[in-house]
């Protein structure tokens, strides 16, 4: 607790309009963190701006936090996930920074006092400006549509990379020193979200090295804890891929630390497998990696032919029951030889009503009762593909729906070799079209919600660091709401357990002040 105290005498906390109005009547030029109460300040630039303050030494500049939701001025900012940093001279808007970018937060620190100095000195005109970002939302006259989604996009043109931050590093809780490395070094992180793989999604992202001697142990490590995978960007037009391996050094740990002893394999890596990081090796792995761990993460192109065949696309593939119980390491063996990513895998026994809602356009047909018979009688997999036009590729392996067709016209189509015998049904499926694809693949992977609820104990003292850990994990938090439950409440939230030792302590237990989001 000594460590906070300590950051926020650093760190003024700003906690209602009149104080808000008091901090920016100072004199010279003062930075605000503006926080959301849920997520609490941005630690991860305390550091940064506490170096800044010693480096410079200036008593013209202050750092302080301010929580949007209690000051009346910053009613625009409430409800905003990114982090926003907003420059104050003399009560008067100077500069805006959202992100956490430490190389452009420590040039705007720089500048904007340099700017403030000669105001005080030499009574040039201060530059006030308006957050441009405010003014676009009041100005959007279309709001989106109910069921939009939030997705980010790479920006056209911007070049990518994903990198990962390896389980053994993560453990030591080195990442967020490496994330501000990265940041420090001029990188810009589009993403960042924690992962735990399963032993099954890391042979599907490390399938190009299958045939190597370690693979085994690259695949236990890989899965052995929760790894930081990122989107790596720049702030220029150059190409990202080569300036981050260059970046990270050699793979080999021992050359790294000999050539490259300020990379970040050198510092934190300790041998080949476990050698901190992971970067994409070219542009194609990096489209790879980034429709495997960011499925929903888009890349914003430009309306050209160029541009449209070179963006993966995703499409969804079923594997009927029969086939399933026979072969279903060969089907999935098909799918990587031909080229396509395994984002998502589901294996699903489907009721009779799940298979009228997914093949409702087919229910008239003459077909459809063998169809529904084939669906329901075993387990399905649900495959969530991804290629550059995944869509038409898989149609093509496919081949026709018709077994007979598929059987004399395309022998080599995987309908015609993985058809069991006497089966008047093909035994894979393909989305028609990309939008066909997006319904069918949101049909098997909804996006699924749970409530957590912070205990009292926990809520007092943890509350921020717990926030902190369930975002950093990739949740979203839709819902949040802090409350006192009542002794009636809190037997029926937990009236499965009436009735066992424990039942009445942790009811009055429970009646204690406790935060609870979904």
């Amino acid at each position: 607790m000594a460590g906070k105290k300590k950051d926020l005498t650093f760190q003024i906390a700003v906690t209602n309009q009149e104080h808000w109005e008091e901090v920016l009547s100072s004199k010279g030029l003062i930075l605000v963190d503006i926080y959301q109460a849920w997520c609490g300040p941005c630690k991860a630039v305390v550091s940064l701006f506490r170096k800044i303050k010693n480096e410079l030494g200036d008593d013209l500049l202050q750092f302080a936090v301010a929580e949007a939701d209690s000051i009346d001025a910053l009613e625009k900012y409430r409800g905003k996930c990114e982090p926003t940093f907003l420059f104050f001279a003399a009560g008067e808007l100077v500069a805006v920074v959202r992100g956490a970018n430490a190389p452009l937060l420590q040039k705007t620190i720089v500048d904007q006092l340099e700017a403030e100095k000669k105001v005080l000195t030499h009574g040039l005109e201060r530059n006030v400006i308006k957050d441009e970002a405010l003014l676009e939302e009041e100005e959007e006259t279309s709001p989106l549509p109910a069921l939009a989604t939030d997705d980010e996009l790479v920006p056209s043109g911007k070049s990518y990379t994903v990198a990962i931050i390896k389980p053994d590093v993560v453990a030591h809780g080195k990442a967020d020193e490496i994330i501000m490395k990265i940041q420090e070094a001029g990188f810009e992180i589009l993403a960042n979200e924690e992962k735990t793989m399963t032993e099954s999604e890391a042979r599907d992202l490390y399938q190009h090295r299958a045939g190597e001697e370690k693979f085994e142990e690259l695949i236990q490590f890989m899965s052995s804890g929760p790894c930081h995978v990122l989107i790596i960007s720049n702030t220029g037009d150059e190409d990202v891929i080569p300036a981050w391996r260059e970046f990270i050094g050699p793979t080999d740990v021992e050359i790294a630390k000999k050539e490259k002893p300020d990379s970040l394999r050198a510092q934190y890596g300790t041998e080949v497998l476990y050698n901190a990081v992971h970067g994409s090796s070219d542009r194609e792995q990096a489209s790879r990696e980034l429709a495997f761990f960011f499925p929903n993460y888009k890349l914003q192109q430009q309306l050209t032919e160029e541009s449209a065949s070179s963006a993966p696309e995703r499409t969804l593939a079923l594997i009927r029951p029969e086939v399933l119980k026979d072969r279903k390491d060969e089907v999935l063996q098909s799918i990587r030889d031909a080229g396509f990513s395994i984002a998502m895998q589901k294996e699903i026994m489907l009721t009779t009503q799940q298979v009228q809602e997914f093949y409702k356009e087919h229910v008239n047909e003459d077909y459809y009762p063998a169809l529904e018979q084939q669906m329901t009688s075993g387990p399905v997999l649900a495959l969530a593909l991804v290629k550059e036009n995944a869509v038409r590729h898989w149609r093509d392996l496919l081949g026709p729906a018709n077994i007979a067709e598929a059987l004399s016209d395309k022998p080599d189509s995987l309908r015609a070799q993985f058809n069991p015998q006497e089966s008047a049904i093909n035994q894979l499926h393909g989305s028609s079209t990309l939008d066909e694809a997006e319904k069918e693949i949101q049909f098997f992977f909804p996006v699924e919600r749970t409530l957590a609820a912070i205990k009292p104990d926990a809520l007092e003292e943890h509350k921020e660091e717990i926030m902190e850990r369930i975002q950093a994990s990739g949740f979203n938090i839709s819902e949040i709401k802090e409350t006192s439950l009542s002794k009636e409440m809190a037997e029926e939230f937990y009236k499965e357990h009436k009735g066992k030792p424990f039942y009445s302590q942790l009811v009055d237990y429970m009646c204690r002040s406790g935060q609870v989001q979904s």
